[in-house]
Parts: structure tokens; sequence; C-alpha cells
């Protein structure tokens, strides 16, 4: 079957959720939104492009950091309103400079740094 973006489901804003996972460790790197637009270049280009919601703008990870995302695989949930994409990830994915944005848990009430950034 031929994927066709018009059966996935955006928010009011035209925007869905897309998480990044790296191929090799399996871990969670970032959540960021994609427009119908932005999952047609991802599929076109295997270069990871977002919606930048406070620029408005496209944001293909890593033009201006080197932080690349290369596409390895791209897949829809089961109710279509969210996406994985599992990439080969250049560097760090979070903007702080660590390898996830999902550097802090709580646990027993308080906030534990994970990870500190990457030199």
């Amino acid at each position: 079957m031929k994927f066709d973006p018009s059966t996935l489901k955006f928010n009011e804003a035209g925007l869905i959720p897309a998480i990044a996972q790296d191929e090799r460790s399996g871990e969670v790197l970032m959540m960021a939104w994609m427009t119908a637009e932005a999952v047609e270049k991802t599929l076109s280009s295997g270069r990871v492009t977002y919606w930048s919601r406070s620029r408005q703008s496209f944001w293909v990870k890593g033009e201006s950091s080197g932080h690349v995302q290369e596409l390895v695989d791209f897949r829809v949930d089961c109710d279509r309103d969210c996406l994985l994409v599992v990439v080969r990830q250049t560097g760090p994915a979070c903007h702080t400079n660590r390898r996830s944005c999902f550097y802090t848990a709580v646990r027993d009430g308080r906030e534990v740094e994970l990870m500190a950034p990457e030199e």
C-alpha cells in the first residue's frame, strides 16, 4: 500500500508530533513538530525536516549545527497522530548540546540531570 500523508491526523495548527529515536541505541533523542510538507521533505530528502513553531519555518535538523539526522525509518503510530523517525544521529540531538533532550528525570520528587552537555 502506498503511503498517503493526507491520512495523518494533524492538530488544529496543522502539526503532528515526531519523536526521533537513535537507530543504534534505541534511545529517544527528541520530539519536534512536522507539517505535511515537512513529512514530504523528510521522505524525499532523507534528512529529517521539522517545523519550528517559534520561527514559523522549516528546520532541517543539523543544517546550522552540523548535528544531522539521517532518516533510517519512518513510522506512523496506530492512531496516525504521531510519528517516529528512526535516525542516524551525528553529534548531540538536543540544542543544549546533550545527546538527548530527555536528560532530566524526576526521581523521588526531585529533578535529576542524567547527562552533561557534550564538549
